[in-house]
């Protein structure tokens, strides 16, 4: 074993959590490899990694998976990763990532997920069918459409600040449980925000600066008055808790 990560190797054996960033690994550690059945928190951010190993579907109790800022290509997410059957925490920012295969759909503990600062295209749709999904972060990507399966996703939060989206669509007031959402710094008009996403949503916090349009002008939208009034009811109910 390496000298240099043999105390975060035996300390991961006793605790389960495993530090290992900024290493300038270019491979994945062969030591990880006594750790499969024991390891639930693993960060290995802030590397040189073009690839999770073929062996990722090993590590059967892994909870939290941070591999931010590596090089990471679709390539280099194998199929092992969506057998991971009770990750709760998916960290993949700052990578080379286009697209998520619809097996992610597979991860049913997945509670979080961050795949901001890739360069990914289309909405991941396997996303739409978690949950337990609780937060998306899609920030800093190229996505430009939203599919009409995000009626489904069944997350709190949805961040897709700096992006290419040109509109606010109406499958996103069918999200059930999205209070928050965040689309600053894209390329919407106000005649592309559907007014349903106002009157009939349970969204209570809207970012919008960054637009084609200047935030007052939501004023002038149909169903601002439900909005205002979701969002006056949750900001009274956080001062009181």
């Amino acid at each position: 074993m390496g000298n240099s990560i043999r105390p975060q190797i035996e300390n991961a054996e006793k605790t389960g959590i495993c530090q290992l960033s900024g290493q300038s690994f270019k491979e994945w550690p062969e030591e990880l490899g006594r750790l499969t059945k024991k390891l639930r928190t693993l960060d290995i951010s802030n590397n040189r990694l073009h690839t999770l190993p073929l062996t990722i579907g090993q590590y059967t109790i892994l909870k939290n998976l941070s591999v931010n800022r590596n090089r990471l290509e679709d390539s280099g997410l194998h199929p092992g990763l969506y057998t991971l059957r009770k990750l709760e925490v998916l960290s993949l920012s700052g990578n080379i990532i286009t697209s998520l295969p619809r097996s992610v759909s597979d991860l049913i503990n997945l509670r979080s997920i961050d795949l901001s600062g890739n360069k990914i295209i289309c909405f991941p749709i396997g996303l739409c069918s978690l949950r337990h999904l609780d937060n998306v972060d899609l920030s800093r990507n190229k996505i430009q459409t939203l599919p009409a399966e995000i009626s489904d996703l069944q997350a709190i939060e949805l961040n897709l600040n700096l992006n290419q989206l040109a509109e606010i669509p109406a499958h996103l007031a069918q999200c059930q449980r999205l209070k928050v959402l965040r689309v600053q710094e894209n390329c919407i008009t106000i005649s592309n925000i559907h007014p349903s996403i106002l009157s009939d949503s349970v969204i209570t916090t809207l970012a919008v600066d960054g637009n084609l349009f200047e935030f007052k002008q939501l004023q002038d939208v149909e169903g601002y008055e439900s909005f205002m009034s979701r969002y006056t009811a949750a900001k009274k109910k956080a001062e009181v808790s």
